[in-house]
């Protein structure tokens, strides 16, 4: 078995997690890390879709609850607000989330969804991926995040 090679970056949360550039200088081009690596058996957080809409709310849905932003970047605060109420019952910080699906009912609204994003993350860029749908589960959503999360060796 081949010895690890040291992360590009260390989490400054949880030691165990590295993000993995395979070209680091080309990292300023990136929002995201092509690979991030948890090093020891620990446990993991999944964390539903989060969508602008309440985290608890009725099922079947009461459209009344579902009154969303047109905006994209206030959608998607809506929903880091969302993911971080569970981050923060849970005693976890962003640093300590490993992967992201992003998804989208318009690709263009990419560039800002990252730029709100990136005042959560900060320099942390967890791998992800973003897939663009036609329609989320209530109208007006135009973007849902799911996460997973990596808690710290106790």
């Amino acid at each position: 078995m081949a010895a690890l090679k040291p992360p590009f970056k260390i989490s400054p949360s949880n030691p165990s997690l590295g993000e993995i550039q395979t070209i680091p200088e080309r990292k300023p081009d990136m929002p995201y890390a092509p690979a991030i690596r948890v090093t020891a058996p620990g446990d993991l957080l999944f964390i539903s879709g989060a969508t602008p809409s309440p985290l608890y709310h009725k099922h079947p849905h009461v459209l009344s609850e579902h009154n969303h932003p047109v905006r994209i970047a206030d959608q998607a605060r809506l929903a880091m607000e969302n993911i971080k109420s569970i981050l923060d019952h849970e005693g976890l910080t962003w640093t300590d989330v490993i992967k992201i699906t992003r998804y989208l009912t318009d690709m263009r609204d990419m560039d800002e969804l990252m730029a709100t994003m990136g005042q959560y993350f900060g320099s942390w860029t967890p791998a992800s991926t973003t897939v663009c749908v036609n329609q989320l589960s209530t109208p007006g959503a135009r973007v849902e995040l799911d996460m997973i999360a990596a808690y710290p060796k106790r």
